[in-house]
């Protein structure tokens, strides 16, 4: 893909989080990558490439609207890759993957919506193989910590000859940030779709609803397979952790992360091992009040979800929740911060732990590093990725490349043997 226009082009560059992808860009790619902006309007393209400074003042900027299939059909075929913020997904996202994997052109997205992928699994992957396109979904704070954290952790057990994964928990310890507009629509957008399709809801319930070779999997452990009260949508119930008597509880993207990680090992294989369970929860302390706060945080999520799916208290919880666009002020952005630890047990008995952790906020600065960053990594560093095509995750399209590149931008990815 040497002789196309450009390396990169952002689709999406004049909402909140890609305009702030536009800006990490500016600020690190170097005046030999070829970057434009695209969006559907031409005056907000323009007037975020002015706030780039210098650095982007000859970026191409390209109008072009998510449902212009011929205008988005000339836009992937003139770049190397294409980064798009642009979502609900499974409503604005469609066209533009389909225009990717016809012209064999590199993709990455920022969706937590499993419907959506379920879809590219089904109707684009195949052509993403043909023409050798990487499809690479969720390259934000939805899923990289968590794909790219059990992947290291994989790799370290199997280097040190200690076999395959049996079990790993995510246990989030700090997350400091804004909750997205985007995020909050993609869930209404999906809770909508579920209510109205029981295909759907089958799909959003089903754990392993992501895997392209379902009937191979291995059957859920036991605490996949609680009931619905019990699970909260997926979620594990509220516990103490062993060692540390801190109370654990849901964490509100595991519903997603999970699916990201199991399909991970699906496409590689199983690497990480045939009976590989996995999960993550959110660490609420260990005061008088823990338990009730990571139940409460369990309810409140079961409650939102409810709310979402039917008409009348969504429109009220639409009066309170942020809109799409809308984000926390520079100042909120720059006190975000995560850590995120996922503690594994292997086949043959040995523990790690891996840690992943940047002080950035998770869904805006966070987010705008990573989807950068993994633009720039399809784009640039095509001979040192796996030789993969179709529908991949971050950890089977990049991997250890990707992780290089976010070290480089302040992120720390740590794995140490603990037995």
């Amino acid at each position: 893909m040497t002789d196309r226009e450009f390396d990169v082009v952002l689709f999406g560059a004049g909402g909140f989080v890609g305009s702030l992808t536009a800006v990490h860009l500016a600020a690190v790619a170097g005046p030999q990558v070829r970057i434009a902006l695209a969006g559907r309007s031409a005056g907000r393209l323009q007037q975020v490439r002015r706030q780039l400074g210098e650095s982007a003042e000859h970026w191409a900027l390209i109008e072009v609207d998510a449902a212009d299939a011929v205008g988005l059909g000339r836009l992937a075929a003139g770049t190397t890759a294409l980064a798009t913020t642009v979502g609900p997904y499974a409503r604005y996202g469609r066209v533009v993957v389909q225009a990717a994997a016809a012209a064999g052109t590199h993709y990455a997205d920022l969706t937590g919506e499993t419907l959506f992928v379920r879809w590219t699994l089904d109707e684009v992957a195949a052509q993403a193989r043909d023409t050798g396109a990487k499809l690479v979904h969720s390259c934000g704070f939805d899923s990289i910590p968590s794909d790219l954290g059990v992947l290291l952790v994989a790799q370290r057990a199997a280097a040190d000859g200690e076999g395959t994964l049996t079990d790993a928990t995510l246990v989030v310890r700090t997350l400091k940030g804004g909750i997205s507009g985007g995020t909050v629509d993609s869930a209404r957008q999906q809770a909508i779709m579920a209510h109205d399709d029981p295909a759907s809801a089958r799909v959003l319930k089903d754990p392993l609803s992501l895997s392209p070779r379902r009937a191979e999997e291995p059957v859920p452990a036991p605490s996949q397979r609680q009931s619905p009260a019990r699970r909260l949508r997926g979620l594990v119930p509220v516990e103490r952790e062993p060692g540390t008597g801190h109370w654990l509880g849901p964490f509100v993207m595991a519903d997603y992360n999970t699916r990201v990680v199991r399909l991970s090992n699906t496409l590689t294989d199983w690497s990480y091992g045939r009976e590989f369970r996995y999960r993550e929860v959110t660490d609420a302390g260990s005061g008088r009040w823990a338990p009730v706060l990571a139940a409460g945080t369990g309810i409140g999520l079961a409650a939102l979800q409810a709310g979402l799916s039917w008409r009348p208290t969504r429109r009220l919880l639409d009066r309170v929740l942020p809109r799409p666009g809308e984000g926390p002020s520079a100042g909120q952005r720059a006190a975000g911060r995560f850590r995120l630890e996922i503690s594994a047990a292997t086949s043959t008995g040995a523990r790690y732990r891996s840690t992943v952790a940047a002080a950035y906020d998770p869904g805006y600065n966070g987010t705008a590093v990573m989807l950068g960053q993994s633009a720039l990594c399809l784009a640039l560093d095509t001979p040192r990725l796996p030789e993969r095509a179709g529908v991949l995750t971050p950890a089977t399209a990049m991997g250890d490349v990707l992780v290089e590149r976010l070290r480089d931008h302040g992120f720390t990815f740590r794995v140490e043997r603990l037995t």
